[in-house]
């Protein structure tokens, strides 16, 4: 094999590497998720979304269903509106529920739908009413010292006196 033909496959090796890389940085980054199926807006209001981002996933019993495509703070009510489009095929009923949820302990956070029992189903533009924030981890862990805090103190007694009563 001569110098040339050499060369041309170790560019076409390391072009391929660097396609390779592309591509997986465009996947965890949610941004391959181009899709051209139609689809509807709806929106919902969350007094906390936690570390939502746009182009979160909208899952349903696991199956992703839409993306997240605007987060919005509202001045008069004070919550996040969080814009989601829904792929046209899948039809929810107008009392569905949406839960901020995260995926694994610390992974990334999606809209999780739960569908409800109404006849009529979200259309273009509605808003869905029962939502559910964030669980923020870092609340959660302060409640808990601050509860185990509460229960450590004993009034200036000593742990060993207040059982001799």
């Amino acid at each position: 094999m001569n110098r040339t033909t050499l060369d041309l496959w170790v560019g076409i090796f390391v072009a391929a590497g660097f396609g390779a890389l592309l591509f997986l940085a465009l996947k965890v980054g949610n941004l391959a998720a181009f899709s051209t199926a139609q689809t509807y807006k709806v929106e919902a209001k969350f007094a906390n979304i936690g570390g939502l981002k746009v182009r979160a996933p909208i899952k349903s019993a696991g199956v992703v269903v839409g993306r997240v495509t605007q987060i919005r703070f509202d001045n008069e009510a004070f919550e996040a509106v969080v814009t989601m489009n829904l792929d046209a095929d899948y039809k929810f009923p107008r009392d569905t529920s949406a839960k901020i949820l995260t995926s694994g302990l610390l992974g990334e956070q999606y809209v999780g739908l739960e569908a409800g029992g109404d006849l009529k189903t979200l259309k273009d533009g509605d808003r869905m009413r029962l939502t559910q924030s964030a669980v923020v981890l870092e609340n959660l862990i302060s409640q808990f010292l601050y509860n185990k805090a509460a229960e450590g103190d004993t009034g200036g007694k000593p742990a060993a006196q207040e059982g001799k009563k």
